[in-house]
């Protein structure tokens, strides 16, 4: 009786995730167009219709450099961190950003902070299953 030979079983060579994590343009660039939406946004919904004051520049402008400095902060160190704390991190950011929003057409901190929790919820939801699925 023949045997069966065991066939050699090619190996994975790279690594699961990218090695690059360099400075792309995507990874500024992106964080800069999130930001300025947000500023602008938040610029609006405190105008109001009315006439423009430095207050609302300011808090436009502020609001949306704030935004994009923690988009690319979370962009530089994504790839540190376990996919649940990760997607944790981008559902916070959400929840974050859109209760602020929220908060600024004068609605309660309370309505305010459980808008922004159900977001971040979602979206940490969301955010686990895109790394679950399309990560080994």
């Amino acid at each position: 009786m023949a045997t069966h030979a065991t066939m050699p079983v090619r190996r994975r060579t790279r690594p699961t995730t990218p090695a690059h994590h360099g400075r792309t343009a995507l990874s500024w660039a992106m964080p800069l167009v999130l930001g300025v939406i947000l500023g602008f946004w938040a610029f609006f919904i405190k105008r109001d219709g009315g006439t423009t004051t430095d207050g609302q520049i300011w808090l436009g402008v502020i609001s949306g450099v704030a935004f994009a400095a923690l988009c690319y902060a979370l962009v530089r160190v994504r790839w540190s961190l376990p996919r649940e704390l990760r997607a944790a991190a981008y559902g916070v950011l959400t929840g974050g950003a859109i209760g602020f929003l929220y908060s600024l057409h004068g609605n309660s901190v309370l309505a305010s902070g459980l808008l922004g929790l159900v977001l971040a919820a979602g979206m940490t939801c969301i955010m686990f299953y895109a790394y679950y699925t399309r990560e080994d």
